[in-house]
């Protein structure tokens, strides 16, 4: 989505951001559930910004919420097809997206550098470090696990 200051949020800019992370994804999984096994697992992607205030990031961050609330409920609208559903919130993580954020490379390192700072751990993330939890989730080793938000960020929105 884009990012812009409450004054200058454009319909546009919401519509764009809400269609894409909270209408795509409902969307998406309502068509994927007649496909579904019974016992399955639905891995959803929130973040750690829907809990903490990040400045230009307002609509972003309700969207993600959003995303929380959906694991939430439909782990109970799913509970008698003991479908699993649970949201992966991660912190700081050196993506392509992240990298987009900045222009130079002296800007991108120094934006992984103040993220880093951020981090009780001193770090940001790594793209694999987020699909080791995703794996996780859909592996039978958390057949006991549902509705939750995995944080995986280096202890960002806990402290």
């Amino acid at each position: 989505g884009s990012f812009a200051a409450l004054g200058s949020i454009t319909e546009e800019q919401y519509d764009q951001t809400f269609n894409t992370n909270v209408k795509g994804l409902l969307f998406t999984v309502q068509k994927a559930l007649p496909l579904m096994s019974e016992g399955g697992s639905i891995i959803l992607n929130a973040s750690i910004v829907s809990m903490k205030g990040v400045p230009g990031f307002s609509v972003y961050s309700a969207t993600k919420a959003a995303v929380r609330s959906f694991a939430r409920g439909w782990t109970v609208d799913l509970k008698d097809r003991k479908i699993r559903v649970n949201a992966i919130s991660p912190g700081p993580i050196r993506t392509p997206g992240a990298d987009g954020l900045t222009h130079t490379e002296q800007e991108r390192h120094a934006y992984y550098e103040q993220m880093a700072a951020m981090v009780p751990l001193g770090r940001v993330g790594e793209p694999d470090e987020i699909a080791k939890a995703a794996v996780f989730l859909a592996s039978e080793d958390s057949s006991f696990v549902a509705g939750i938000e995995l944080f995986v960020d280096g202890g960002s929105a806990q402290v």
